[in-house]
Formats: structure tokens, sequence, C-alpha cells
């Protein structure tokens, strides 16, 4: 077999395990949480930490793939994203595990950074559009089919499970990236950009931070505030520092290309709000309907299903539709999956997500393969480590910021609705902690220290809140995806593909590079 289709396997399979370990977790987060009596705020760094670690270094080891070489730091990656999965697998507290999470994550990135680089230098012509497609389909499957096998894994042998099933795939895949790919290198490669790693990292982590800690603090905390205006002075130096150097880590004269900001503002959509979103409604069917981990992970598998088929159809019309017309229909599907996921109440069933599930499902479906062309497709070759990395790093920031700002929401909305309900009960005093606690699934391990003639009150109360939160944070997202919609239609175009670059580009045969590449 050629090397070029080693190589389609090889990153297929390692971004396959690396973007798994996205969704895996979700599943295992109430068995988590019951072990380390982890709150909502920990739960959520546990995610976070993970997608900080990706959107933090992406950029930074795509430029050290264009230097030093693409298989090369690929295989590193792969390195230590097993060695993070072994902490993991051995952690003996929410922190720890946060940590080796965040291990994991720096692995990823180097993964993920180098994966559309590789691809694009391995494949030409047609056979790039398959190579595009197959990892498309790969990405949102993997994403989606988290739930599944971390629900399989949970159920039958454990939570700790979920990442030592990665031990294995990751020394394969590991030893065939050395054996089996060809290496690549940027012939003019950029110098590190230490300064703009540091800002753009420090100020990252403390919006992420800010925004989770409001779940505990409130907004008017200290630590809250000054978090988030650090975060604004620190990403704000952040683009003085690419401005200023001439080798900067994200040429921000990539921005000039309309359709390359399209495809950002669709990876940060689709994470943060269908993806985003999933987590909550994990910890409903798990902590509401009280399924088990595996029940849950099969109750999400129709989404699963959604995805493959119609990720394998948009591979099929990437050469004969405009990619806007994917893309923007995809977001209209995400949306309008949301809004039928609304609308819930207590005593809703699985049954009441399904409708929402399937069609949303095939909007992710419709988007994750042109999605890969907007990335690479609008750049030279020589940029595609670059291109490939922001892009990705956008994916990554859309998580962390989703499932910041949308469990803030949750957890205020359970808070109040609990608050309100048990003002002037003994159980005022207890409100806070009995909120914290439905929010991140525990609520039968919460009534278990309620005295039984308040239990019924008490899970009344917190179901209801909880469901109230949920039906909020989908709306929010249902209406983020509908704005996506008319940003990517808007701002996606056919005449910005780089000739041999995007099917839809070659096709018109347009040649459009970013200014300073002329």
């Amino acid at each position: 077999m050629a090397r070029k289709w080693w190589t389609l396997i090889v990153v297929c399979v390692g971004v396959f395990m690396l973007l798994l370990d996205i969704t895996i977790v979700n599943v295992a987060l109430p068995d988590i949480s019951a072990s380390f009596g982890a709150s909502l705020s920990g739960l959520q760094w546990v995610i976070d930490a993970y997608a900080l670690a990706l959107a933090s270094l992406l950029l930074t080891a795509g430029i050290l793939a264009d230097r030093l070489g693409r298989r090369l730091l690929f295989a590193i990656g792969v390195g230590l994203f097993t060695a993070g999965s072994l902490l993991c697998a051995t952690a003996t507290g929410i922190v720890f595990l946060s940590l080796a999470r965040a291990g994991q994550g720096i692995g990823g990135a180097i993964m993920f950074a180098t994966s559309l680089a590789l691809l694009s230098e391995s494949f030409k012509g047609k056979e790039r559009g398959v190579a595009f497609g197959a990892f498309g389909a790969m990405t949102g499957v993997a994403i989606a089919t988290g739930p599944v096998i971390g629900g399989a894994l949970v159920s039958g042998l454990g939570w700790r499970w979920i990442f030592l099933v990665n031990i294995p795939v990751g020394v394969i895949v590991f030893v065939l990236a050395l054996l089996r790919v060809n290496e690549s290198r940027d012939p003019e490669p950029r110098r590190l950009d230490l300064p703009g790693f540091v800002t753009f990292s420090l100020g990252l982590c403390a919006l992420i931070f800010g925004l989770i800690r409001s779940n505990g603090s409130g907004w008017s905390s200290v630590t809250v505030i000054g978090s988030l205006v650090g975060a604004v002075v620190l990403l704000g130096a952040f683009v003085a520092v690419e401005l200023l150097r001439r080798d900067p880590m994200f040429d921000l004269g990539l921005l000039r290309v309309v359709t390359f900001d399209g495809g950002l503002v669709a990876a940060f959509g689709v994470s943060a709000s269908i993806f985003s979103a999933l987590t909550y409604l994990i910890f409903f069917v798990q902590g509401i309907l009280g399924l088990s981990a595996l029940s849950t992970g099969v109750r999400f598998l129709p989404m699963s299903v959604s995805i493959f088929f119609a990720a394998g159809v948009a591979g099929r019309l990437t050469s004969l539709l405009p990619t806007r017309l994917l893309i923007a229909p995809g977001f209209v599907l995400v949306g309008t999956g949301l809004l039928l996921m609304t609308r819930l109440t207590v005593t809703s069933g699985w049954m009441h997500l399904l409708p929402g599930m399937i069609v949303g499902g095939v909007g992710v479906g419709l988007i994750n393969v042109p999605l890969v062309a907007t990335a690479v497709g609008v750049v030279p070759p020589r940029r595609a480590g670059m291109a490939s990395g922001i892009n990705s790093t956008f994916r990554q920031i859309g998580i962390a910021t989703g499932i910041a700002v949308l469990g803030t929401l949750f957890i205020t909305h359970i808070r109040s609705t609990v608050i309100d309900q048990l003002a002037g009960t003994p159980l005022a005093a207890h409100s806070h902690e009995l909120a914290i606690a439905a929010a991140s699934g525990r609520i039968n391990q919460a009534l278990a220290q309620v005295p039984e003639a308040q239990r019924q009150l008490v899970k009344e109360v917190t179901r209801a809140g909880f469901v109230n939160g949920l039906n909020l944070i989908l709306l929010i997202a249902a209406l983020l995806s509908f704005l996506t919609a008319a940003l990517s239609f808007v701002l996606i175009r056919e005449r910005d593909f780089v000739e041999g670059q995007g099917r839809a580009g070659a096709k018109r045969g347009a040649v459009t590079k970013p200014e300073g590449e002329r």
C-alpha cells in the first residue's frame, strides 16, 4: 500500500483517538464526580483543561512541525498523548485528573496541528478531496461516538478505562507514524514566536478560569473580574505582538481572506453550540432519567449515525455545490435540532431528544467535511501548517468557552430556582450545595443526605431547576447556530480557494493568496 494511504490511516486513527477524548469523558463525569466528590466547576475543568491545552499549543506546534518535521512532531504528540492517558487512568483526585488531561491536550495539540498539513503534502487534486472527506467524517464521528464508547467502558470496566484504552492504540499509531509516513517540512520555516505563545496561552486560560470561577464566586468576585480583565489585556497584547513581529505564529494577514474567516467562525460555532450542549444533555440523561453510562451512550448513537451518513453525502457534494451551501444549511439544521430538544419537562423521556439529535447530527455531518477545506484550501501549501493550526485552535476555543459559558448559565439558573423554592424551609441554608449537586449530576447522592420528610420537595425543586436550566442553554446554543449559519453564508466564497487546494476552488480555477504571500 502506498505511503500516502498509510498517512491517511495513521492521521485519521490518531485524530480519532484525540477527538474521542473530548466527549468520551462526558458519560464518565457522574462516576468521576462520585469518586472524587467534585463540583460542576471541577468537572468543567476535566473537559476544559484538555481543550485549553489543545487551543493554546496548536499554533506553536504548527510552527515546530514546519521547522522540525511534521512526521516527527506527530509521533512525539502521539507519545505525549499516550503518556497523559496513563496519568489520567491513575489519577487520585480531580485536580490531578485535570492536570493529566492538560498533558493529554499537549500531545493532542501537536497531533492535530500536523494532521491536515501531512494530508495536504501527501495528496493532490481529487485524491485530496477524498482524504479531506475521510478526515472530516472521522472528526465528526469521533466526537459523536464518544458517549457510546465511553458508556460501554464505564459501565463494563469503570471510568479509568476510558483512558487506559488509548495506550495500546497510541503505541501502534506511534510505530506506524515513524515507519510508514513520509517526512515533510516548510522550506522557509518561521521562527518560534515565544511572546505570542505566552500571551495567547495565558490570556485564554485567564478567560476560561474567570468564566468557570463565576459559577461559585459570582460575577462580582474580585478574582473573576481580575481574571476577565487580565484576559482582555493579555489577548490584546497577543494581537499587538503578532502585528509587530516579522514571523508571527498567527499571521493576521490570513484574516484578509474572507473565506478563511468564515471557516474560523464555523469551527468555533459548531464546537460552542451543539458539542458544548452535549455535555449537559448527558447530565440530563444520567442524572434526571437515571440511565447508566452504557444506556446513555446508546441513546446518543442516533446522532453518531446521522453524522456519519451526512458526512458521506457531504463528501460527494463538495465537488458539486459551493462550500457555503453545505456549511450554512448545516448550521441551520444544527440550530433546528437544538430547538427541537427544548421544552423539556421533568417528565420528558429520551424520545423527546431523539428528533433533535438526528436533525442536529445531519447538520454536523454537512459542516465537518467542507470545513476542512476552508482551513488549508484557501492558503498556499507552505502555510498549511499555520492555517490548520488556527482553524483547529478555534474549534477548541469553541469547546472551552462553550462549556464554560453554558455551564455558568446552567448553574446560575439552577441555583436561582433552588434558592427561591427552598426559601423559608429548613433546607434553605443548604440551597447552594444542593444546586451544585444537581448541576453535576449527583441529585440522588444529594438526596441521601436530606431528611426523608423533605426528600420529595428537594427532588422536585432540583429536577425542575435542572430542566429549566437545560432548556435555557439549548435555546442559546440554537441561536448561536443560526447566527453562525448567516455568517458562514456571507463569508465563505468559492473564489478564495487556491487552485488544487479545495475541490470547488480547483473547479473554478481560482487562486487567491493572503496578503504578504503574493
